[in-house]
């Protein structure tokens, strides 16, 4: 789209509070009408590369959770209002025990190089998910499935997980104990499809470039050669709904300055920016600014295996040295939030409706005094005056300012503590968080699916962002407990995730929260149907149109 546009300087705010599982929708009318005469196409912006399209082994990044969420489909899609939906199922049978779930699949799915999608598909990639010798990056969630674990751990082989294709159409899958947020977790980039016999037939080379991997969602990929900070998705006629897919082309840019974007978005160039900072000030009253809270949050992780870092006191000390409201109001100034604990706000609830947070209280709050007491203990326990840490970050820009906020507190509320920053591209930063050649990280993380589980298991010996290999049998118990023995009573499942919180993050200081953000964005007036998500993907592309005002 070419659109100029005009600046609207009315200071009236559009910052208006909405709730975790009510996503910003842009619908303009129930039945949408297609004009023929417009182009359906749209650009959009996105902070990082991609690191893989494969659902197996992406790094756990945002940018290719967005690109494999709107190529691939699971057996549930997402629905209005962040719910789910069937996607290439057709209906499921749940056993009274809430253990097995019986998918029939749909006569109509095809893979987008004519291959019908069958349950061996789905098979075969809920397998190489647990498969310790497949070379994935799996979710900690995947251990729901009956067995995992124990494959996981090489105490069983990779075909003794619950999941069997009884034919072509017809998947069965057991689960070790029933969690009512099972069909979530199944719309998780991680539990999206790989196509068995396409993968055989290009093996490790799948998922690295546009030319290795078939799709079987709304969109298939061009102009992606593992490296490319520019693709683009087209419409994907192989796909079983495709007559309710609108969009032909959805054009997406690496774009890493905000003002760059801004510029663009200002020039008709893009139709869909995040913002940050000073620009959503700028943009308030204007018709373009939109905000949706997320439950994504800014952290700081610790490489545990290191002498300094594997220190607790040392851990606390840096979690309550830095300003958090402060930060949220000079260096992010979108409208994101302080937080005190790993489980943001407005995610978990118990039966009564009340947050988690307010259950669970506050923890590693910003405490100059508690944090340099902590921060004695650490350089009595560790036999150093002055210690020398790095800190590592992503080369985008709020991480850049993040960094330099981060060290100019630390070093000046912690005497004796030296901050050097180490700015990378994202897909280097997580490879050298993988090898644990870090101090300190600076990263943001978005769950996959609504459950308070989700945060707090991030930290058990097995974490999926557990990059510091922070260990505490005890809190594994809690966790695991959570799961297994409160797996159908909502309020006590809550006090062990709380018990396991304050010992992981407000003990041993794990992570040191920093904030939950909120998504800030420029959308085009012209742009329907975008479902901007509170958690998983960023956005789902499946329904937009375009239509002039």
């Amino acid at each position: 789209m070419k659109l100029n546009r005009k600046f609207n300087a009315l200071i009236v705010s559009l910052l208006t509070s909405s709730t975790l599982a009510a996503p910003l929708s842009t619908y303009a009318q129930d039945e949408v009408v297609i004009d023929p005469s417009i182009e359906q196409s749209v650009s959009l912006a996105t902070g990082g590369e991609i690191s893989s399209l494969d659902s197996g082994r992406y790094a756990g990044d945002v940018p290719s959770s967005d690109a494999i969420s709107q190529l691939f489909e699971g057996l549930y899609r997402i629905g209005e209002g962040n719910d789910v939906e069937l996607g290439q199922a057709k209906s499921v049978d749940v056993s009274e025990d809430g253990l097995t779930y019986t998918f029939t699949l749909k006569d109509t799915i095809f893979w987008s190089n004519g291959d019908p999608v069958t349950a061996h598909d789905f098979e075969f990639s809920y397998k190489r998910l647990v498969d310790p010798n497949a070379g994935t990056q799996t979710l900690q969630a995947v251990e729901i499935l009956k067995n995992a674990l124990q494959i996981k751990n090489g105490e069983l082989d990779s075909e003794e997980l619950g999941v069997t294709a009884l034919d072509d159409k017809t998947l069965e899958i057991v689960l070790e104990y029933p969690a009512d947020y099972f069909p979530k977790l199944l719309s998780h980039a991680r539990f999206l499809p790989i196509s068995k016999n396409y993968y055989e037939e290009v093996q490790d080379q799948y998922g690295t470039s546009a030319d290795y991997i078939v799709s079987n969602g709304p969109f298939s990929i061009e102009g992606w050669n593992g490296l490319d900070l520019e693709w683009t998705y087209v419409k994907n006629d192989s796909y079983w709904d495709a007559e309710n897919v609108y969009l032909d082309q959805a054009y997406v840019s690496v774009i890493k300055e905000v003002g760059t974007g801004v510029d663009l978005f200002e020039a008709g160039q893009l139709d869909y920016v995040t913002l940050s900072s000073e620009f959503v000030t700028q943009y308030e009253g204007s018709e373009f600014l939109n905000t949706v809270p997320k439950a994504t949050i800014g952290f700081l992780g610790f490489n545990t295996t290191r002498e300094a870092t594997g220190n607790a006191a040392l851990r606390r000390a840096i979690s309550q040295a830095f300003d958090k409201e402060l930060y949220a109001q000079s260096v992010i100034q979108d409208g994101s939030i302080p937080l005190n604990g790993q489980v943001p706000r407005e995610f978990a609830f118990d039966e009564a409706g009340e947050d988690y947070r307010d259950i669970a209280g506050d923890l590693l709050v910003y405490d100059v005094e508690t944090a340099q007491a902590d921060w004695n203990t650490a350089k009595e326990e560790l036999g150093f005056d002055t210690i020398e840490l790095e800190l590592l970050v992503s080369d985008v820009e709020l991480s850049g300012r993040t960094a330099e906020f981060l060290q100019a507190q630390l070093q000046e509320n912690l005497p004796g503590l030296s901050i050097t920053i180490r700015s990378v591209p994202l897909k280097n930063r997580l490879e050298i968080q993988r090898d644990l050649q870090f101090d300190i990280y600076y990263g943001t993380w978005t769950p996959g699916y609504q459950d308070a589980s989700v945060f707090v298991e991030q930290y058990t010996t097995t974490g999926g962002i557990n990059f510091g290999e922070y260990s505490n049998e005890e809190y594994d118990q809690l966790v695991t407990s959570a799961k297994y023995d409160f797996a159908n009573d909502l309020d006590g499942r809550l006090a062990v995730l709380i018990e396991a919180e304050q010992l992981g993050i407000g003990q041993d200081a794990a992570a040191a929260p920093i904030y939950q953000a909120t998504n800030a964005f420029l959308l085009s007036p012209e742009v329907k149907g975008l479902r901007v998500l509170p958690f998983g993907r960023s956005f789902d592309l499946r329904e937009v149109y375009i239509a002039n005002e």
